[in-house]
């Protein structure tokens, strides 16, 4: 492979050509009219625009996109994460044009895009999953009858669905109906896909995925498991890596598990198997994400390998070149995904311009940032500016280097999830490692948030007064000295 498009925008376009180019292959980037001046489109050997702002006129346009690479003679295609990255049609595509996909055949990703097919193709490989229906249900009476089994409250869920929508807890029959009617719009407008189906609503779960790979020559093996149980919206916003709740047996169970998964649909490439995780310290299969995660650089940091280069290698043709038995978890990774939003309104999307951004840097701080200082944060995107990671010899250690570097960052022009991550880090529940996917519901307000800022600036007030006094003392003893 000596060219490689990579088919994204921000910092995960920047992250992955970074890779590439240290594997001494030449790249290409696309950018859209509001990314012409993006950090990514700077660094990239070539660069083109496909299009206006709007994603479904410029990142969505597959064809244009083949078209492009054709034109370049590009031999692979990296879709990042979003956008095409789990679009079965255009991995085809890009397969049948003769260029390689750097992901896993469209095959897999089609079985695992719909959370029924993908229940289906597991239930045959011992895993474990949520007591349910997997099938698609319209029939409020077959839904009554089911909801009553399996015991309320229930979760209704959009087949094609992620990220919270056409997702609906009930709590009571009464309700079903009505919340069945609205999980199923919801998934039609959201998806194009109505299909919902039932299963046993897990009231405290922690959300915990497992990595994989898996190449061309049969092996498959996982990288350990990421905590990602502090969430918005049903949306991540905080991962780690290890786990702070799993032992040994535990962990390997969830890692054999989540191979078995990834062999169901003959996987190939990077993948995450995501799972529920239960009070009383049960998992259960939740689905797979076909493509490279948002929450890779944990995992890269505790195992010391990185995962698009191992992507690349594995489109290659080549054979892993790392047995399960030589993997080992080494210290503790934090990362919390920087976002133009504002944590005192709702998370609601902050945009305007970058008046000032510098991020942090040093030792054992990793930044995968997608942009510079004066540039406007577009309302088109995914708001996400940058992921903050880092890491220690333990979790502790994790834990204080986050919170200086969240100190450390600054950004003005637009609001962040910075204040909301540095009050998730410092927060008891999170230290102790007792907290699951409700930390937000159960702890967080605006008003905490405002009264912890008001309260670290009269402390910082206090020690800029205390430092001024000592200063004037030892600026006055010289002209009393003088004067005797």
């Amino acid at each position: 492979m000596k060219k490689i498009l990579v088919a994204n925008r921000g910092e995960i376009a920047l992250r992955v050509l970074k890779t590439i180019q240290k594997m001494g292959i030449k790249t290409v980037a696309i950018f859209s009219e509001a990314d012409r001046n993006a950090p990514h489109v700077k660094f990239a050997d070539e660069a083109v625009c496909v299009g206006p702002a709007p994603s479904n006129q410029s990142y969505l346009l597959g064809d244009k996109i083949i078209e492009i690479c054709k034109e370049l003679n590009v031999d692979g295609i990296h879709p990042g994460y979003g956008f095409l990255s789990e679009n079965a049609g255009f991995a085809e595509a890009v397969e049948n044009a003769g260029i390689t996909f750097i992901g896993p055949h469209s095959k897999a990703i089609r079985i695992m895009g719909s959370k029924l097919a993908a229940k289906d193709a597991v239930k045959k490989y011992d895993i474990p999953m949520v007591p349910g229906i997997d099938e698609a249900i319209t029939d409020t009476a077959k839904a009554k009858k089911i909801a009553t089994e399996i015991g309320y409250p229930i979760l209704i869920k959009a087949s094609a669905g992620g990220g919270g929508k056409g997702m609906r807890v009930v709590e009571q029959e009464k309700d079903l109906e009505d919340q069945m009617k609205r999980a199923i719009s919801e998934a039609e407008s959201a998806f194009g896909d109505g299909s919902v189906f039932i299963e046993k609503y897990v009231a405290s779960p922690r959300h915990i995925e497992i990595q994989v790979l898996a190449d061309t020559h049969g092996n498959t093996l996982h990288l350990f498991e990421r905590e990602c149980s502090v969430q918005r919206r049903h949306q991540k916003v905080i991962e780690e890596a290890p786990s702070i709740v799993l032992d040994e047996e535990l962990r390997d169970a969830m890692g054999k598990a989540a191979v078995r998964v990834a062999e169901a649909c003959d996987y190939v490439g990077a993948g995450t198997v995501e799972f529920l995780f239960d009070e009383n310290r049960n998992f259960y299969f939740l689905e797979m994400n076909t493509r490279l995660q948002v929450e890779h650089p944990v995992t890269e940091y505790i195992t010391g390998i990185d995962l698009v280069e191992e992507q690349i290698k594995i489109a290659r043709g080549e054979e892993l070149s790392i047995k399960q038995e030589d993997l080992k978890i080494t210290g503790h990774a934090l990362e919390l995904r920087v976002y133009a939003e504002d944590p005192m309104d709702n998370f609601l999307p902050s945009v305007g311009k970058l008046e000032k951004y510098k991020i942090p840097s040093g030792e054992k701080i990793r930044v995968d940032n997608g942009f510079e200082e004066g540039m406007d944060v577009p309302i088109y995107y995914d708001p996400m500016l940058a992921k903050l990671i880092t890491y220690g010899k333990n979790r502790e250690e994790a834990i204080q280097l986050m919170i200086k570097a969240i100190d450390d960052y600054q950004v003005e022009g637009v609001s962040t999830t910075l204040s909301f991550g540095k009050f998730v880090f410092e927060h008891e529940a999170f230290t102790s490692g007792n907290f699951e996917t409700h930390f937000v519901k159960k702890y967080y307000s605006p008003e905490k948030l405002q009264n912890e800022i008001e309260e670290e600036s009269k402390l910082a007030a206090l020690v800029a007064l205390k430092q001024y006094l000592k200063d004037q003392k030892k600026l006055r003893l010289p002209i009393t000295e003088a004067r005797e």
